[in-house]
């Protein structure tokens, strides 16, 4: 049996929502955020509550680690491809050759990343993605390369979207 509660939201959210009510579930939405919530919470305490085993927790903090490498990849693709649905033919040749010229070095390092995000054309668009994703976060204190794994991400974005459209042009 569902049960029925009240919450509180801002104006402005009630303003959104009102303007979006037939195209959401919106109780849908709130039982799944509220069951995921619930679930990381009981797992949690659950892990808590047993005894420590360093090799499960290795094996846990891994198989996160990966999914949130895997998840900062999945985003930058995402804002390769959306970046190159509207980049101009020459911005698009460059970011491809860019790709091609570091693929085919013995070394690929940062900083053939900072020579793409630090160029003059790409500099701003760059300082806008990288507070969007928060993607200097981590990596001065911890050594922890998100950064690297979403802009592996974006470029291959890029390449993916010009190999659809190359020989189209």
């Amino acid at each position: 049996m569902a049960q029925k509660i009240t919450l509180s939201i801002p104006d402005m959210l009630h303003e959104k929502l009102t303007e979006w009510r037939s195209s959401f579930n919106f109780s849908k939405i709130f039982q799944e955020a509220l069951t995921e919530a619930i679930q990381k919470k009981e797992a949690l305490q659950k892990r808590f509550s047993e005894e420590f085993d360093m090799p499960d927790i290795v094996k846990r903090l891994r198989e996160e680690k990966q999914a949130w490498e895997n998840n900062c990849y999945r985003e930058g693709k995402a804002e390769g491809i959306r970046w190159a649905k509207s980049a101009h033919y020459e911005d698009l040749l460059y970011v491809v050759h860019y790709k091609d010229t570091c693929m085919y070095k013995d070394t690929y390092d940062h900083k053939d990343t900072y020579e793409l995000i630090g160029h003059t054309d790409y500099q701003s668009y760059f300082q806008d993605v990288y507070e969007a994703h928060e993607l200097g976060r981590y990596t001065a204190e911890t050594g922890v390369d998100h950064e690297r794994k979403f802009m592996d991400g974006w470029i291959d974005g890029v390449t993916s979207f010009w190999n659809e459209v190359k020989e189209q042009i």
